[in-house]
């Protein structure tokens, strides 16, 4: 099983679309220069048009590595003035170590051009359907949605 991490980050009006993106840029890379963080600085215009888009309020960007998938969610409207629910912490790992993949949720009306924005700028940062689950997601969720079996041996041994 997947460790999941989860961070939330004040958005529109706290900060805008741009400096929301900027910020989670921060946390994955600890704020650190280097390639990775050039390459998350290449799709800020379009990382942020989903962002203003609301998008990830309820639908996470998902971030795979080596290591703890992280979920990054925003906050918006009164929530992100008050800070109600935001948790923009520091990870305690690099949650861009090894082969790392970034999903962006994004509206079905804007994918396409989402996609080839995304495409024309990364290999590792693409975007999906925020009413789609992910693979993994879905994995997870139907290995729950089966029925709760107990087996007697298994617990008290043979």
């Amino acid at each position: 099983m997947t460790t999941v991490v989860s961070r939330t980050f004040r958005s529109t009006p706290q900060r805008d679309a741009i400096q929301t993106w900027l910020a989670i840029i921060d946390l994955l890379t600890a704020g650190k220069p280097g390639p990775n963080r050039t390459e998350l600085l290449a799709v800020q215009g379009t990382a942020a048009s989903v962002i203003a888009d609301q998008a990830p309020k309820d639908a996470a960007i998902i971030v795979t590595c080596n290591g703890p998938r992280t979920r990054i969610y925003c906050i918006y409207d009164g929530d992100a003035i008050d800070g109600d629910g935001d948790n923009e912490n520091s990870l305690g790992f690099d949650a861009l170590a090894g082969d790392w993949r970034i999903s962006l949720p994004c509206a079905a009306e804007d994918l396409e051009w989402v996609q080839r924005s995304l495409k024309s700028s990364s290999t590792r940062i693409s975007a999906r359907d925020q009413s789609e689950t992910t693979k993994a997601d879905g994995e997870q969720q139907n290995a729950l949605a089966g029925p709760l079996v107990f087996d007697p041996k298994g617990f008290l041994g043979s």
